[in-house]
């Protein structure tokens, strides 16, 4: 048997599938698995043992690339796939989901997409509510196929071993990782709490590192923090699978909800994760290795860029309590605070 799973979404939820993977595994343990993400997100996948193969599709937001995808759809149809599912439900998922050609397909039903959509799939799941955690709502997709709903806050990615040695230059041991930047900036610490956790972090005679995401914006953050904070600066990490290798060096990695936080979880790093601009009980880690600081609730709609709040609601976190938070952590892990 062989068996596609598929999800073109954002790096942190490819992440969240690992659980979902998992039971596909459990379940058909003498099946091909194969995975079909973006090629940005491969990387993730790429060194986990038990997956057979990871197919990575070229994705250019606003063009189609089909020069470039069509002979991916081939090589996926030759291989034959007795079942696929799609777990994430959009429009592009659901045409690779018909153009493989697995003879069982499901995916997630949606309430908006092109005409005739629904034709895609053999079966079209009705999701889980959208206020439990993500990794959960994939494996709901899966019961319809018998599949067992496995721990579902076990994420799973590995770092390449063969860039340890590079990771090693960047960052000791150990350190304190903190990463600034979101895709929203509303998920994001104020970069004056930053500074103030810095100055407290090394009152302690604790090393802490900052990184940032790489596109414009977010390098900007990292470098009006530089100016304010003493502390050790990263460079841009455009290697996904550098940045996997650094994080997995870390003794505890601090952010708010972004997909670096995802990939330390899976990582097996510690965190200190912060949320108030999203829903943690949707993106926040499970497992006691991880401790969450929620700030107060806020009232700006889920699809914001930016928190309207005259107080931003990321600010109600205090850096005296992501610090006590940090040092319990390292201590907990082993770690001198």
């Amino acid at each position: 048997m062989k068996i596609l799973a598929i999800k073109f979404n954002l790096l942190g939820d490819v992440v969240m599938m690992t659980p979902a993977l998992r039971a596909l595994r459990a379940r058909f343990p003498q099946a091909e698995l194969h995975a079909l993400v973006a090629e940005n997100a491969a990387p993730l996948l790429a060194n986990i043992p038990w997956l057979d193969k990871v197919w990575a599709l070229p994705r250019k937001r606003g063009e189609a690339q089909w020069r470039k995808i069509l002979p991916i759809v081939t090589a996926l149809r030759r291989e034959k796939f007795d079942r696929s599912v799609d777990f994430a439900g959009n429009d592009r998922g659901a045409l690779l989901s018909l153009m493989a050609g697995a003879r069982k397909r499901i995916g997630v039903r949606a309430d908006k997409g092109f005409f005739g959509r629904r034709w895609c799939y053999h079966q079209a799941i009705v999701p889980l509510r959208r206020n439990c955690y993500e990794a959960l709502r994939d494996l709901h997709v899966l019961k319809t196929w018998g599949v067992p709903q496995i721990d579902a806050e076990h994420l799973e990615i590995a770092a390449d071993s063969q860039l340890a040695k590079r990771a090693a230059e960047l960052l000791p041991a150990g350190a304190v990782l903190c990463h600034i930047s979101a895709s929203q900036p509303k998920k994001e610490w104020p970069l004056t709490l930053w500074r103030e956790l810095a100055a407290g972090v090394a009152a302690h005679g604790q090393r802490l590192y900052f990184v940032a995401g790489v596109n414009e914006r977010e390098r900007e953050n990292l470098r009006a923090l530089r100016e304010m904070a003493s502390a050790e600066f990263l460079p841009p990490l455009t290697e996904l699978n550098l940045l996997l290798a650094v994080i997995k060096r870390a003794g505890v990695f601090v952010s708010g909800d972004t997909g670096p936080l995802h990939f330390a979880v899976a990582l097996g790093v510690p965190t200190v994760s912060l949320f108030a601009a999203s829903r943690a009980n949707r993106w926040a880690p499970l497992t006691v290795n991880h401790v969450v600081i929620e700030g107060k609730k806020c009232k700006c709609s889920p699809h914001a860029h930016t928190c309207g709040a005259r107080r931003p609601c990321m600010s109600t976190i205090s850096p005296a309590h992501v610090l006590k938070k940090i040092r319990r952590t390292l201590t907990v892990n082993g770690e001198k605070a």
